[in-house]
């Protein structure tokens, strides 16, 4: 479980690394030209558009028939996940026939919520502080005491993304994994420092500086959500596993929608 989710919330970062590239090199390409901004823009879309309908179709045609895939969707079907029946019956596999788990040995929603509250709470505070500052702050309060003009928010973007990916690869390495749950809110609680700090660093601090709390932002930020989701589903079986899993997600979005919200503040005042 931990090597899934992983696996996959680094693809969503390595998203956010390719989109700044994109977005990099579209920059570079029609900064100097007429109407560079709208070229760029609308190379960047065409582009994001094909690499869309790839996935779409890596997702539909190829996907299904991955080994590990095949192994899990056995596994959770085995253990009483109906939610994957569909998807073995897709690829020509069949169905258990038997299962050693019955539907109401399964933990409900709320009793999995419960048990993993500070997790849930971990991750939304995570997520809402994140995106409270990015991106909305990088391109709208960062200052003037920078040299790289209209290329600045661009890079601390990219910065952020970069440290994002890197982060979620931390965790793999066991003696720098986090699991002590007191030790994750604390470090979740912690970051909340970083609202001073981008404030007063946007207004009196050096393009270095700002940098340096974009990387480190992005960097626990990463860390964080991996540790949070590769702790939280260890001692449940397949199906409370996806639901806890589906709950975390759920929290994780309420953030992100809550951090976009607030992220307004910043340009009001």
């Amino acid at each position: 479980m931990e090597k899934k989710s992983g696996s996959f919330f680094a693809g969503l970062a390595a998203s956010g690394v390719l989109t700044s590239g994109l977005r990099l090199v579209t920059k570079a390409a029609f900064d100097r030209t007429n109407h560079g901004l709208r070229k760029g823009v609308m190379l960047f879309l065409s582009i994001s558009i094909c690499i869309e309908f790839l996935c779409v179709i890596v997702y539909s045609f190829l996907f299904g028939k991955l080994p590990i895939v095949q192994y899990f969707r056995r596994k959770a079907a085995s253990e009483g996940c109906s939610t994957v029946f569909a998807d073995l019956a897709a690829a020509g596999i069949s169905t258990p026939t038997s299962q050693d788990y019955s539907r109401e040995d399964r933990l409900s929603n709320k009793q999995l919520l419960i048990r993993n509250v500070d997790y849930a709470v971990g991750l939304f505070l995570t997520n809402a502080l994140t995106l409270s500052i990015f991106p909305g702050f990088l391109y709208e309060n960062t200052g003037s005491t920078h040299k790289l003009g209209s290329w600045y928010a661009i890079v601390l973007v990219a910065v952020y993304n970069i440290w994002n990916l890197i982060s979620r690869y931390i965790p793999l390495i066991r003696w720098l994994k986090l699991e002590s749950r007191i030790g994750i809110m604390a470090a979740t609680l912690s970051r909340f420092a970083l609202i001073p700090a981008f404030y007063f660093t946007a207004k009196y601090g050096g393009q270095g500086w700002m940098i340096f709390l974009v990387s480190f932002l992005g960097l626990t930020n990463g860390y964080l959500t991996i540790c949070i989701l590769s702790m939280a589903p260890k001692g449940f079986r397949a199906p409370e596993q996806n639901a806890l899993g589906n709950l975390l997600v759920l929290f994780i979005l309420s953030g992100i929608l809550s951090g976009v919200a607030l992220d307004w503040l910043w340009t009001i005042t």
